[in-house]
């Protein structure tokens, strides 16, 4: 079996995959673009990849592939229909981040109603040192214990956010979809829970019905000076609205660990905004990557691989 890794600094060095045991042929890339996809992929049995896209054109032009091994719960980088119909498994991994992306979502309601980032910077800056008094008070702080705090999505990580949020006191309603004409036991109205919550928190996957779920006319129903965190998808947002919203001071704040392109580029609206705009937060994709869970992840991948030449499944 030739395995080919196509971009192995999705992971960190010091945690990579075990190697499978199987009689087996390694080869690993750093990073692979388009146009190096076909070459290096060609004579396949397996890939291994993270981001790499797979559509149709390029699927047709691996016969040797037969599986398509994810280090990535999101599968939206391959083209299902046409794997299947060429008979190319596919494997992803799932439920490796249900502890970290939770304690990520907690720090960043700290941080936000605490104003961490800010107090942190203005001590790079030496303000404390030039205080008059033993301390002074830039910056808001609000507690976080009485706080309602919105969960859009009711999986397994929006379950453990507010599973978290509910032991330190906050309050959490989870939204029903926008347009459902009945409201499920255990949610609460979409557009009620923009209204009520002080936090809204995005866990809900990227589908046709969810881009851009958060847009102008979405966070128009915020209640006024809320905060927004997104460590789904970066789709889920419209950007540009985001910015207005920020801007407009109808937002208090935002925390993003996620952006529309990835890596966004130098220019991208909400990167250039962070350098100078005290209320938005960016963390690069990595509320997902504590040690455990990508040691959880490293671990499946290989089984995934185990498993599917044992059982061609």
């Amino acid at each position: 079996m030739k395995i080919v890794f196509l971009d192995s600094t999705a992971l960190p060095k010091h945690l990579p995959i075990p190697r499978p045991d199987f009689d087996h042929e390694w080869v690993e890339y750093e990073t692979t673009s388009a146009s190096q996809t076909l070459e290096r992929a060609k004579d396949a049995d397996i890939i291994i990849t993270s981001k790499v896209v797979f559509n149709r054109e390029l699927l047709q032009q691996l016969p040797k592939l037969k599986l398509i091994a994810l280090t990535a719960t999101g599968t939206n980088n391959i083209d299902l229909v046409a794997a299947q119909e060429l008979g190319i498994a596919v494997k992803n991994v799932a439920g490796y981040s249900a502890v970290t992306v939770p304690e990520h979502v907690l720090g960043l309601i700290f941080t936000l109603k605490h104003s961490l980032h800010l107090w942190y910077r203005d001590q790079q800056q030496g303000k404390w040192a030039d205080s008059q008094q033993f301390c002074y008070f830039d910056h808001p702080i609000t507690d976080v214990r009485g706080a309602t705090l919105g969960i859009i999505g009711k999986g397994s990580l929006g379950n453990e956010v507010g599973r978290l949020a509910s032991l330190i006191g906050m309050k959490v309603l989870y939204a029903e979809r926008p347009n459902a004409t009945d409201c499920r036991e255990g949610y609460t109205p979409f557009y009620d829970v923009l209204a009520a919550a002080d936090i809204v928190t995005l866990h809900c996957p990227l589908t046709a019905d969810t881009e851009n779920l958060i847009n102008s006319e979405t966070l128009s129903h915020f209640k006024q000076g809320a905060f927004l965190i997104n460590t789904g998808r970066g789709q889920l947002v419209d950007e540009t609205a985001l910015l207005e919203a920020l801007n407009s001071k109808k937002l208090a704040g935002a925390a993003l660990d996620v952006l529309r392109v990835e890596p966004p580029a130098p220019d991208n609206p909400l990167i250039v905004a962070a350098k100078t705009m005290p209320n938005l937060i960016i963390t690069p994709h990595v509320a997902w990557a504590s040690d455990s869970a990508i040691t959880t992840l490293v671990n499946k991948v290989r089984s995934n691989l185990e498993e599917f030449v044992k059982t061609g499944k």
